[in-house]
Protein backbone atom coordinates (compact mmCIF):
# COMPACT_ATOMS: atom_id res chain seq x y z
CA UNK A 1 0.00 0.00 0.00
CA UNK A 2 1.32 3.48 -0.90
CA UNK A 3 2.64 5.40 2.09
CA UNK A 4 1.08 8.73 3.00
CA UNK A 5 2.43 11.67 4.95
CA UNK A 6 0.39 10.60 7.96
CA UNK A 7 1.44 6.94 7.88
CA UNK A 8 5.16 7.71 7.80
CA UNK A 9 6.85 10.34 9.90
CA UNK A 10 9.70 11.64 7.69
CA UNK A 11 11.74 12.66 10.72
CA UNK A 12 12.95 10.81 13.77
CA UNK A 13 13.94 13.04 16.67
CA UNK A 14 14.07 16.09 14.39
CA UNK A 15 16.33 14.60 11.69
CA UNK A 16 15.03 14.19 8.14
CA UNK A 17 15.79 10.67 7.03
CA UNK A 18 17.21 9.99 3.57
CA UNK A 19 14.60 7.96 1.75
CA UNK A 20 14.07 7.00 -1.86
CA UNK A 21 10.58 7.58 -3.29
CA UNK A 22 8.50 4.97 -5.05
CA UNK A 23 9.04 4.60 -8.80
CA UNK A 24 7.00 7.27 -10.60
CA UNK A 25 6.53 9.40 -13.68
CA UNK A 26 6.49 13.17 -13.32
CA UNK A 27 4.40 15.09 -15.86
CA UNK A 28 5.21 18.80 -16.28
CA UNK A 29 2.52 20.91 -17.94
CA UNK A 30 4.10 24.07 -19.31
CA UNK A 31 7.35 22.29 -20.07
CA UNK A 32 8.45 24.87 -22.62
CA UNK A 33 8.42 27.60 -19.98
CA UNK A 34 11.18 29.24 -18.01
CA UNK A 35 10.37 27.51 -14.70
CA UNK A 36 10.90 24.06 -16.17
CA UNK A 37 14.30 24.83 -17.67
CA UNK A 38 15.64 26.99 -14.83
CA UNK A 39 14.31 25.21 -11.74
CA UNK A 40 12.42 21.94 -12.19
CA UNK A 41 14.72 19.94 -14.48
CA UNK A 42 17.92 21.10 -12.70
CA UNK A 43 16.32 20.13 -9.39
CA UNK A 44 15.48 16.68 -10.71
CA UNK A 45 19.02 16.31 -12.04
CA UNK A 46 20.38 17.20 -8.60
CA UNK A 47 18.17 14.54 -6.99
CA UNK A 48 19.29 12.01 -9.58
CA UNK A 49 22.97 12.83 -9.07
CA UNK A 50 22.54 12.46 -5.31
CA UNK A 51 20.78 9.12 -5.87
CA UNK A 52 17.58 10.37 -4.27
CA UNK A 53 15.35 9.36 -7.18
CA UNK A 54 14.08 5.82 -7.70
CA UNK A 55 15.54 3.67 -10.48
CA UNK A 56 12.10 3.65 -12.09
CA UNK A 57 11.68 7.34 -12.87
CA UNK A 58 10.77 9.35 -15.97
CA UNK A 59 9.73 12.88 -16.86
CA UNK A 60 7.11 13.81 -19.44
CA UNK A 61 7.12 17.42 -20.61
CA UNK A 62 3.80 18.68 -21.98
CA UNK A 63 3.28 21.87 -24.00
CA UNK A 64 1.88 23.13 -27.29
CA UNK A 65 5.27 23.85 -28.87
CA UNK A 66 6.13 21.01 -31.28
CA UNK A 67 9.24 19.10 -30.18
CA UNK A 68 10.62 15.59 -30.29
CA UNK A 69 11.85 13.71 -27.24
CA UNK A 70 15.37 14.31 -28.48
CA UNK A 71 14.89 18.07 -28.86
CA UNK A 72 13.37 18.36 -25.40
CA UNK A 73 16.15 16.29 -23.85
CA UNK A 74 18.82 18.40 -25.57
CA UNK A 75 17.25 21.69 -24.41
CA UNK A 76 16.86 20.48 -20.84
CA UNK A 77 20.42 19.07 -20.77
CA UNK A 78 21.77 22.44 -21.92
CA UNK A 79 19.69 24.11 -19.22
CA UNK A 80 21.05 21.81 -16.50
CA UNK A 81 24.63 22.57 -17.52
CA UNK A 82 23.94 26.30 -17.70
CA UNK A 83 21.98 26.84 -14.49
CA UNK A 84 23.95 24.39 -12.35
CA UNK A 85 27.29 25.65 -13.75
CA UNK A 86 28.47 22.12 -14.47
CA UNK A 87 31.91 21.27 -15.80
CA UNK A 88 32.40 19.15 -18.98
CA UNK A 89 33.21 16.17 -16.75
CA UNK A 90 29.49 16.00 -15.89
CA UNK A 91 28.35 15.63 -19.51
CA UNK A 92 28.03 11.86 -19.42
CA UNK A 93 25.93 11.94 -16.25
CA UNK A 94 23.69 14.67 -17.71
CA UNK A 95 23.20 12.66 -20.87
CA UNK A 96 22.28 9.59 -18.84
CA UNK A 97 19.74 11.61 -16.89
CA UNK A 98 18.30 13.09 -20.12
CA UNK A 99 17.41 9.62 -21.41
CA UNK A 100 14.54 9.63 -18.93
CA UNK A 101 13.03 12.81 -20.43
CA UNK A 102 10.10 12.58 -22.83
CA UNK A 103 7.82 15.09 -24.50
CA UNK A 104 4.17 15.22 -25.57
CA UNK A 105 3.21 18.12 -27.84
CA UNK A 106 -0.49 18.93 -28.06
CA UNK A 107 -3.20 21.43 -27.18
CA UNK A 108 -3.98 20.48 -23.59
CA UNK A 109 -7.38 22.15 -23.72
CA UNK A 110 -8.62 19.18 -25.78
CA UNK A 111 -9.55 15.67 -24.52
CA UNK A 112 -7.42 14.03 -27.22
CA UNK A 113 -4.22 15.36 -25.69
CA UNK A 114 -4.90 13.51 -22.43
CA UNK A 115 -5.48 10.23 -24.22
CA UNK A 116 -2.07 10.67 -25.84
CA UNK A 117 -0.59 11.46 -22.41
CA UNK A 118 -2.27 8.41 -20.89
CA UNK A 119 -0.80 6.15 -23.58
CA UNK A 120 2.65 7.67 -22.97
CA UNK A 121 2.41 7.04 -19.22
CA UNK A 122 1.31 3.44 -19.74
CA UNK A 123 4.27 2.97 -22.08
CA UNK A 124 6.67 4.42 -19.47
CA UNK A 125 5.35 1.99 -16.86
CA UNK A 126 6.65 -0.77 -19.09
CA UNK A 127 9.79 0.93 -20.45
CA UNK A 128 11.05 2.70 -17.29
CA UNK A 129 9.29 0.74 -14.55
CA UNK A 130 7.40 3.76 -13.22
CA UNK A 131 4.90 1.38 -11.60
CA UNK A 132 1.76 3.42 -12.28
CA UNK A 133 2.61 6.25 -9.85
CA UNK A 134 1.97 9.74 -11.27
CA UNK A 135 3.05 13.24 -10.23
CA UNK A 136 1.50 16.10 -12.21
CA UNK A 137 3.18 19.50 -11.99
CA UNK A 138 1.24 22.51 -13.28
CA UNK A 139 3.98 24.97 -14.30
CA UNK A 140 1.50 26.96 -16.36
CA UNK A 141 -0.25 30.32 -15.86
CA UNK A 142 -2.96 29.87 -13.19
CA UNK A 143 -5.72 30.41 -15.75
CA UNK A 144 -4.91 26.96 -17.16
CA UNK A 145 -5.25 25.17 -13.80
CA UNK A 146 -9.01 24.48 -14.01
CA UNK A 147 -8.74 23.37 -17.64
CA UNK A 148 -5.96 20.87 -16.98
CA UNK A 149 -7.46 19.57 -13.74
CA UNK A 150 -10.86 18.94 -15.35
CA UNK A 151 -9.32 17.13 -18.30
CA UNK A 152 -7.15 14.98 -16.03
CA UNK A 153 -10.33 13.95 -14.22
CA UNK A 154 -12.25 13.24 -17.43
CA UNK A 155 -9.37 11.13 -18.77
CA UNK A 156 -9.24 9.01 -15.60
CA UNK A 157 -5.76 10.30 -14.73
CA UNK A 158 -6.67 12.01 -11.43
CA UNK A 159 -7.21 8.81 -9.44
CA UNK A 160 -4.54 6.18 -8.69
CA UNK A 161 -4.13 3.65 -11.47
CA UNK A 162 -4.51 0.83 -8.95
CA UNK A 163 -6.15 2.15 -5.75
CA UNK A 164 -4.29 1.01 -2.66
CA UNK A 165 -1.20 0.06 -4.65
CA UNK A 166 -0.27 3.19 -6.59
CA UNK A 167 -0.55 6.95 -6.02
CA UNK A 168 -1.35 10.07 -8.03
CA UNK A 169 -0.49 13.61 -6.85
CA UNK A 170 -0.69 17.09 -8.29
CA UNK A 171 1.48 20.17 -7.60
CA UNK A 172 -0.02 23.61 -8.18
CA UNK A 173 2.27 26.63 -8.53
CA UNK A 174 1.47 29.96 -6.93
CA UNK A 175 -0.55 32.09 -7.08
CA UNK A 176 -3.42 29.90 -5.95
CA UNK A 177 -6.21 32.26 -7.00
CA UNK A 178 -5.99 36.05 -7.12
CA UNK A 179 -8.63 36.75 -4.48
CA UNK A 180 -10.51 34.86 -1.78
CA UNK A 181 -13.42 34.15 -4.14
CA UNK A 182 -11.20 32.89 -6.97
CA UNK A 183 -9.07 30.79 -4.58
CA UNK A 184 -12.19 29.12 -3.21
CA UNK A 185 -13.55 28.55 -6.70
CA UNK A 186 -10.27 27.00 -7.83
CA UNK A 187 -10.07 24.87 -4.71
CA UNK A 188 -13.62 23.61 -5.30
CA UNK A 189 -12.67 22.55 -8.82
CA UNK A 190 -9.43 20.88 -7.75
CA UNK A 191 -10.88 19.01 -4.76
CA UNK A 192 -13.90 17.86 -6.74
CA UNK A 193 -11.49 15.84 -8.89
CA UNK A 194 -8.49 15.22 -6.61
CA UNK A 195 -8.68 14.37 -2.91
CA UNK A 196 -7.12 16.99 -0.61
CA UNK A 197 -4.27 14.64 0.34
CA UNK A 198 -3.36 14.41 -3.36
CA UNK A 199 -3.01 18.18 -3.73
CA UNK A 200 0.32 19.93 -3.09
CA UNK A 201 0.19 23.75 -3.24
CA UNK A 202 3.81 24.69 -3.62
CA UNK A 203 5.56 27.75 -2.17
CA UNK A 204 9.24 27.43 -2.99
CA UNK A 205 10.23 29.65 -0.04
CA UNK A 206 9.21 26.84 2.33
CA UNK A 207 11.76 24.54 0.71
CA UNK A 208 14.72 26.79 1.42
CA UNK A 209 17.18 25.32 3.89
CA UNK A 210 17.19 28.31 6.22
CA UNK A 211 13.39 28.38 6.39
CA UNK A 212 13.36 24.72 7.41
CA UNK A 213 16.24 25.38 9.78
CA UNK A 214 14.06 27.94 11.57
CA UNK A 215 11.99 25.03 12.92
CA UNK A 216 15.10 23.11 13.94
CA UNK A 217 16.55 26.24 15.49
CA UNK A 218 13.43 26.78 17.58
CA UNK A 219 12.56 23.21 18.56
CA UNK A 220 15.88 21.36 18.68
CA UNK A 221 17.60 23.87 20.98
CA UNK A 222 16.62 24.48 24.57
CA UNK A 223 17.99 28.03 24.93
CA UNK A 224 15.79 29.99 22.49
CA UNK A 225 12.19 28.84 22.81
CA UNK A 226 11.78 30.03 26.46
CA UNK A 227 12.49 33.59 25.21
CA UNK A 228 10.36 33.30 22.05
CA UNK A 229 7.47 35.43 23.32
CA UNK A 230 6.21 38.91 24.18
CA UNK A 231 8.12 39.08 27.48
CA UNK A 232 11.52 39.10 25.76
CA UNK A 233 10.92 40.05 22.10
CA UNK A 234 10.36 43.71 21.26
CA UNK A 235 9.40 43.21 17.61
CA UNK A 236 10.02 41.08 14.51
CA UNK A 237 11.10 42.28 11.05
CA UNK A 238 10.75 40.25 7.86
CA UNK A 239 12.39 41.58 4.70
CA UNK A 240 12.15 40.07 1.22
CA UNK A 241 13.97 42.45 -1.12
CA UNK A 242 14.88 42.09 -4.80
CA UNK A 243 17.26 44.09 -6.95
CA UNK A 244 15.51 43.06 -10.13
CA UNK A 245 12.56 44.89 -11.62
CA UNK A 246 9.69 43.14 -13.37
CA UNK A 247 12.00 42.28 -16.32
CA UNK A 248 9.85 40.69 -19.05
CA UNK A 249 6.95 39.96 -16.69
CA UNK A 250 5.21 43.31 -17.00
CA UNK A 251 1.88 41.86 -18.14
CA UNK A 252 1.84 39.37 -15.26
CA UNK A 253 2.84 41.97 -12.70
CA UNK A 254 0.13 44.38 -13.82
CA UNK A 255 -2.39 41.69 -12.92
CA UNK A 256 -0.63 40.58 -9.75
CA UNK A 257 1.26 43.33 -7.98
CA UNK A 258 3.60 42.86 -5.04
CA UNK A 259 0.87 41.99 -2.53
CA UNK A 260 -0.41 39.02 -4.50
CA UNK A 261 3.02 38.02 -5.79
CA UNK A 262 4.94 37.99 -2.49
CA UNK A 263 3.02 38.95 0.65
CA UNK A 264 -0.03 36.69 0.33
CA UNK A 265 2.12 33.58 0.01
CA UNK A 266 5.88 33.77 0.69
CA UNK A 267 5.97 36.40 3.41
CA UNK A 268 2.91 35.28 5.36
CA UNK A 269 4.31 31.75 5.33
CA UNK A 270 7.54 33.02 6.88
CA UNK A 271 5.57 34.91 9.50
CA UNK A 272 3.58 31.80 10.43
CA UNK A 273 6.77 29.77 10.93
CA UNK A 274 8.23 32.44 13.21
CA UNK A 275 5.07 32.77 15.29
CA UNK A 276 3.64 29.23 15.39
CA UNK A 277 3.33 27.17 18.56
CA UNK A 278 5.37 23.94 18.85
CA UNK A 279 3.54 21.14 17.00
CA UNK A 280 2.92 17.85 18.79
CA UNK A 281 4.89 15.99 16.10
CA UNK A 282 6.80 16.93 12.98
CA UNK A 283 4.13 15.59 10.66
CA UNK A 284 2.19 17.41 7.98
CA UNK A 285 -1.11 17.74 9.82
CA UNK A 286 0.40 18.87 13.13
CA UNK A 287 2.72 21.47 11.56
CA UNK A 288 0.08 22.87 9.23
CA UNK A 289 -2.47 23.04 12.05
CA UNK A 290 -0.16 25.33 14.03
CA UNK A 291 0.57 27.52 11.02
CA UNK A 292 -3.14 27.91 10.37
CA UNK A 293 -3.68 28.99 13.99
CA UNK A 294 -1.26 31.87 13.43
CA UNK A 295 -3.14 32.96 10.33
CA UNK A 296 -6.40 32.93 12.27
CA UNK A 297 -4.83 35.02 15.03
CA UNK A 298 -3.48 37.73 12.71
CA UNK A 299 -5.42 40.91 13.39
CA UNK A 300 -7.42 41.93 10.29
CA UNK A 301 -6.74 45.40 8.93
CA UNK A 302 -10.01 47.26 8.41
CA UNK A 303 -10.30 49.01 5.01
CA UNK A 304 -10.65 52.43 6.64
CA UNK A 305 -7.39 51.88 8.59
CA UNK A 306 -5.22 50.52 5.79
CA UNK A 307 -3.11 53.68 5.61
CA UNK A 308 -2.22 53.29 9.34
CA UNK A 309 -0.76 49.81 8.94
CA UNK A 310 0.23 49.49 5.28
CA UNK A 311 2.45 51.44 2.86
CA UNK A 312 2.48 50.76 -0.86
CA UNK A 313 5.00 52.07 -3.32
CA UNK A 314 6.10 51.96 -6.95
CA UNK A 315 9.66 52.42 -8.19
CA UNK A 316 10.71 55.27 -10.43
CA UNK A 317 13.99 55.41 -12.32
CA UNK A 318 17.18 55.14 -10.36
CA UNK A 319 20.50 53.33 -10.15
CA UNK A 320 21.04 49.66 -9.31
CA UNK A 321 24.56 48.27 -9.28
CA UNK A 322 25.84 51.54 -10.75
CA UNK A 323 23.54 51.29 -13.79
CA UNK A 324 20.57 53.48 -14.51
CA UNK A 325 17.31 51.52 -14.62
CA UNK A 326 13.87 52.64 -15.83
CA UNK A 327 10.74 53.43 -13.83
CA UNK A 328 8.10 50.73 -13.45
CA UNK A 329 5.64 52.64 -15.64
CA UNK A 330 8.11 52.56 -18.56
CA UNK A 331 8.79 48.82 -18.33
CA UNK A 332 7.57 46.67 -21.28
CA UNK A 333 3.85 45.75 -21.13
CA UNK A 334 3.21 48.10 -18.18
CA UNK A 335 0.60 50.85 -18.37
CA UNK A 336 2.12 54.37 -18.31
CA UNK A 337 -0.56 55.29 -15.73
CA UNK A 338 -0.26 52.07 -13.69
CA UNK A 339 -1.10 52.12 -9.98
CA UNK A 340 0.30 48.62 -9.41
CA UNK A 341 2.42 48.38 -6.27
CA UNK A 342 6.01 47.13 -6.52
CA UNK A 343 6.65 47.64 -2.79
CA UNK A 344 4.64 47.07 0.35
CA UNK A 345 5.37 47.48 4.06
CA UNK A 346 3.04 46.23 6.80
CA UNK A 347 2.64 46.35 10.54
CA UNK A 348 0.84 43.22 11.75
CA UNK A 349 -0.26 42.13 15.20
CA UNK A 350 -1.01 38.57 16.31
CA UNK A 351 -3.80 38.44 18.86
CA UNK A 352 -2.83 35.49 21.01
CA UNK A 353 -1.17 34.85 24.38
CA UNK A 354 2.39 34.53 23.06
CA UNK A 355 2.51 37.57 20.77
CA UNK A 356 0.04 40.13 22.17
CA UNK A 357 1.25 43.70 21.41
CA UNK A 358 4.42 42.56 19.60
CA UNK A 359 4.48 44.23 16.17
CA UNK A 360 5.58 42.24 13.11
CA UNK A 361 7.01 44.63 10.52
CA UNK A 362 7.11 43.28 6.98
CA UNK A 363 8.58 44.83 3.84
CA UNK A 364 9.06 43.50 0.34
CA UNK A 365 9.76 45.14 -2.99
CA UNK A 366 11.27 45.18 -6.44
CA UNK A 367 14.28 47.29 -7.47
CA UNK A 368 15.56 47.71 -3.92
CA UNK A 369 19.16 48.28 -2.84
CA UNK A 370 20.11 44.60 -2.74
CA UNK A 371 18.70 41.11 -3.02
CA UNK A 372 18.21 39.82 0.50
CA UNK A 373 15.61 37.89 2.49
CA UNK A 374 15.90 37.94 6.26
CA UNK A 375 13.93 37.36 9.44
CA UNK A 376 15.13 39.56 12.29
CA UNK A 377 14.10 39.02 15.91
CA UNK A 378 14.85 42.08 18.06
CA UNK A 379 14.86 41.44 21.80
CA UNK A 380 13.89 43.96 24.44
CA UNK A 381 16.56 46.25 25.80
CA UNK A 382 18.04 45.60 29.22
CA UNK A 383 15.90 47.24 31.94
CA UNK A 384 18.80 49.18 33.48
CA UNK A 385 22.13 50.28 31.99
CA UNK A 386 24.96 49.61 34.42
CA UNK A 387 27.80 50.81 32.20
CA UNK A 388 27.03 54.48 31.69
CA UNK A 389 29.85 56.32 30.00
CA UNK A 390 31.11 53.10 28.39
CA UNK A 391 29.31 53.63 25.11
CA UNK A 392 26.38 51.59 26.34
CA UNK A 393 23.78 54.31 25.85
CA UNK A 394 23.88 54.04 22.07
CA UNK A 395 24.32 50.32 21.54
CA UNK A 396 21.73 48.27 19.69
CA UNK A 397 19.62 45.63 21.42
CA UNK A 398 20.28 41.92 20.91
CA UNK A 399 19.19 40.83 17.46
CA UNK A 400 18.81 37.31 16.09
CA UNK A 401 18.96 37.33 12.27
CA UNK A 402 17.99 34.42 10.07
CA UNK A 403 19.28 35.01 6.54
CA UNK A 404 17.27 33.13 3.91
CA UNK A 405 19.09 34.43 0.84
CA UNK A 406 21.80 34.98 -0.20
CA UNK A 407 24.57 33.55 2.03
CA UNK A 408 22.13 31.47 4.07
CA UNK A 409 22.85 31.49 7.77
CA UNK A 410 22.04 32.73 11.26
CA UNK A 411 23.69 35.47 13.33
CA UNK A 412 23.27 36.71 16.90
CA UNK A 413 24.24 40.26 17.88
CA UNK A 414 25.22 40.90 21.48
CA UNK A 415 27.42 43.29 23.47
CA UNK A 416 31.05 42.76 24.46
CA UNK A 417 33.83 44.75 26.08
CA UNK A 418 36.55 46.16 23.89
CA UNK A 419 40.10 45.06 24.85
CA UNK A 420 41.88 47.59 27.03
CA UNK A 421 41.99 49.08 30.49
CA UNK A 422 38.81 51.12 30.09
CA UNK A 423 35.24 49.88 30.01
CA UNK A 424 34.12 50.33 26.41
CA UNK A 425 31.22 48.30 24.99
CA UNK A 426 30.53 47.50 21.34
CA UNK A 427 28.10 45.14 19.58
CA UNK A 428 29.61 41.96 18.09
CA UNK A 429 28.13 39.06 16.12
CA UNK A 430 28.32 35.31 16.25
CA UNK A 431 27.55 33.93 12.83
CA UNK A 432 26.75 30.58 11.29
CA UNK A 433 26.94 30.23 7.49
CA UNK A 434 25.83 27.10 5.65
CA UNK A 435 28.63 27.22 3.11
CA UNK A 436 31.37 27.53 5.73
CA UNK A 437 29.92 25.11 8.29
CA UNK A 438 28.94 22.30 5.93
CA UNK A 439 31.41 22.85 3.12
CA UNK A 440 28.78 23.23 0.40
CA UNK A 441 25.96 25.50 -0.62
CA UNK A 442 22.50 24.19 0.31
CA UNK A 443 20.29 22.83 -2.47
CA UNK A 444 17.64 25.10 -3.94
CA UNK A 445 14.10 24.82 -2.64
CA UNK A 446 12.70 22.78 -5.52
CA UNK A 447 14.88 19.74 -4.83
CA UNK A 448 13.45 19.44 -1.33
CA UNK A 449 9.85 20.07 -2.32
CA UNK A 450 9.79 17.74 -5.32
CA UNK A 451 11.38 14.98 -3.27
CA UNK A 452 8.91 15.49 -0.41
CA UNK A 453 5.97 15.32 -2.80
CA UNK A 454 7.22 12.04 -4.25
CA UNK A 455 7.46 10.72 -0.69
CA UNK A 456 3.93 11.92 0.12
CA UNK A 457 5.18 14.36 2.77
CA UNK A 458 3.00 17.52 2.69
CA UNK A 459 4.64 19.28 5.66
CA UNK A 460 6.17 22.08 3.58
CA UNK A 461 3.15 22.60 1.32
CA UNK A 462 0.18 24.91 1.79
CA UNK A 463 -3.19 23.58 2.90
CA UNK A 464 -6.49 24.92 1.56
CA UNK A 465 -7.53 26.57 4.83
CA UNK A 466 -4.23 28.49 5.10
CA UNK A 467 -4.65 29.76 1.55
CA UNK A 468 -8.17 30.98 2.39
CA UNK A 469 -6.98 32.67 5.57
CA UNK A 470 -4.22 34.56 3.76
CA UNK A 471 -6.67 35.82 1.14
CA UNK A 472 -9.11 36.87 3.87
CA UNK A 473 -6.32 39.06 5.25
CA UNK A 474 -5.20 40.72 2.02
CA UNK A 475 -8.51 41.01 0.12
CA UNK A 476 -9.76 44.11 2.04
CA UNK A 477 -6.40 45.81 1.45
CA UNK A 478 -6.52 45.12 -2.29
CA UNK A 479 -10.08 46.40 -2.47
CA UNK A 480 -9.14 49.61 -0.65
CA UNK A 481 -6.17 50.19 -2.94
CA UNK A 482 -8.40 49.70 -5.97
CA UNK A 483 -10.81 52.33 -4.64
CA UNK A 484 -7.97 54.74 -3.83
CA UNK A 485 -6.31 54.51 -7.25
CA UNK A 486 -3.13 56.58 -7.18
CA UNK A 487 -4.00 58.13 -3.81
CA UNK A 488 -1.56 56.81 -1.21
CA UNK A 489 0.76 55.24 -3.80
CA UNK A 490 4.25 56.37 -2.79
CA UNK A 491 7.20 56.55 -5.15
CA UNK A 492 10.73 55.41 -4.44
CA UNK A 493 13.92 55.52 -6.46
CA UNK A 494 15.15 52.24 -7.87
CA UNK A 495 18.18 51.17 -5.85
CA UNK A 496 16.86 52.61 -2.60
CA UNK A 497 15.27 50.76 0.34
CA UNK A 498 11.76 51.93 -0.51
CA UNK A 499 9.61 54.99 0.10
CA UNK A 500 10.02 57.38 3.01
CA UNK A 501 6.50 56.47 4.18
CA UNK A 502 7.77 52.96 5.01
CA UNK A 503 10.40 54.50 7.29
CA UNK A 504 7.69 56.61 8.90
CA UNK A 505 5.58 53.50 9.51
CA UNK A 506 8.17 51.94 11.82
CA UNK A 507 9.80 55.12 13.14
CA UNK A 508 6.46 56.38 14.46
CA UNK A 509 6.73 53.49 16.95
CA UNK A 510 10.26 54.51 17.98
CA UNK A 511 11.89 51.73 15.94
CA UNK A 512 13.92 51.52 12.73
CA UNK A 513 14.27 49.13 9.85
CA UNK A 514 17.31 46.94 10.21
CA UNK A 515 20.24 47.97 8.00
CA UNK A 516 21.00 45.00 5.74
Amino acid sequence: MAETAEMVNPLREGIRLRRTPDPCAMVIFGASGDLTERKLIPALFYLSRERMLPPGFAVVGCARTPKTDEQFSKEMSDGVKKFLHLTPESDAFVEGFAKGLHYVADDFSTPEAYQKLKETLDHLDQEHGTAGNRLFYLATPPSFFPVIVKHLGAAGLAKPKEPGKTWTRIILEKPFGRSLASARELNQIVTSIFDEDQVYRIDHYLGKETVQNLLVFRYANGIFEPFWNRRYIDHVQITVAEELGVENRGAYYEESGLLRDMIQNHVLQLLSLVAMEPPATFQATAVRDEKAKVMRALRPIAPERVSEFVVRGQYVEGFVGGKKVPAYRTEPKVSPTSNTETYAAFKFFIDNWRWADVPFYIRSGKRLAKRVSEISIQFRRVPHLLFKGAGAEGIEPNILSIRIQPNEGISLKFCAKLPGTTMQIRPVEMEFLYGESFGAAPPTAYETLLHDCMLGDATLFNRADAVDLSWELVDPILERWKEDGSTGLSQYAAGSWGPKEADDLIESDGRQWRRL
